[in-house]
């Protein structure tokens, strides 16, 4: 009996009130995002090749480059999620096995030194972002900025791996 009420449970925890799991109802938001990437990302590059100033075409590169970064991770999130549902591993899923223990270690260094670089670069950005400013009507700043907080990101990403590879 008490094998019966574990069952219930677990269907209770699965459905929600419209009998779709929270895992589908994530996958088909993430569905949806990523539809949503694409259509952005379409029309930066229809934007883009009407413009002939340099600076906005760099600029709009730069943010195109970044929304083709987004709709990767948004694949790989929906790749996932689709192989979770269906117990399978697709292409481009960030389900998979364990690192070599020998690989292991050497990333391990390896991540460690990355993340000093990393933050080196955003001590030097910041010493750069004071020294130009005003440059190019503050252009310079507003990417100094971006690639501090990409740079950032970096870390914690880096910092993301280093502890797993702890474990």
């Amino acid at each position: 009996m008490e094998e019966m009420a574990d069952v219930n449970v677990m269907y209770e925890l699965m459905k929600s009130s419209d009998e779709i799991s929270p895992v589908e109802r994530l996958l088909s938001k993430f569905e949806a995002h990523e539809e949503k990437e694409e259509k952005a990302l379409d029309f930066y590059k229809k934007t883009l090749a009407e413009v002939k100033n340099p600076v906005t075409r760099f600029v709009l590169q730069l943010i195109m480059s970044d929304e083709e970064k987004h709709r990767a991770v948004s694949h790989a999130m929906v790749s996932t999620l689709q192989g979770s549902l269906a117990w399978t591993k697709p292409e481009g899923s960030l389900e998979g096995g364990a690192d070599e223990a020998s690989t292991n270690a050497r990333l391990l260094a390896v991540t460690e030194e990355f993340i000093n670089l990393e933050k080196e670069g955003i001590r030097e950005y910041k010493t750069l972002v004071k020294e130009s400013a005003g440059y190019y009507h503050g252009l310079f700043k507003i990417l100094l900025d971006s690639m501090i907080r990409d740079s950032e990101k970096h870390v914690e990403l880096l910092e993301f791996l280093h502890e797993r590879l702890m474990q």
